[in-house]
């Protein structure tokens, strides 16, 4: 599958339709409204782009037509972490996570996980 990177408002959508499933506009557009407030042509059209774009797909076998994430919510997220990290941190992962642990307060329990998960990586190596 090719790379591609939505922009803040579509993956605002596709974090709506990973967590719901397949949803009409309306259903979108009314769980957007719980956080800001967005019209429902704008939604409409994000939508149609975004299907464009081989982000979602649309079944226009009902009247009302459904969308549903094309893209998986696992793929989409390493695909922008590893953007993400190549600019901002030419490429260190490391980097990344000092900065973000140097920056945030964790809980004993983040820790403890981070503790885990770098304990399975050096016994993969």
């Amino acid at each position: 599958m090719t790379k591609f990177k939505p922009t803040d408002s579509e993956l605002e959508i596709l974090h709506i339709l990973w967590e719901k499933g397949a949803s009409s506009v309306r259903d979108i557009n009314d769980l957007l409204n719980t956080r800001r407030d967005v019209g429902y042509t704008t939604t409409l059209k994000l939508m149609q782009i975004m299907n464009e774009k081989g982000l979602v797909k649309r079944d226009t076998a009902a009247r009302t037509h459904i969308y549903k994430a094309v893209v998986r919510e696992n793929e989409t997220k390493n695909n922008l972490i590893s953007d993400f990290v190549n600019v901002a941190f030419q490429g260190s992962a490391m980097n990344l996570v000092m900065q973000a642990l140097g920056n945030t307060s964790s809980s004993v329990e983040e820790l403890s996980e981070l503790k885990s998960l770098i304990a399975k990586l050096e016994n993969k190596s």
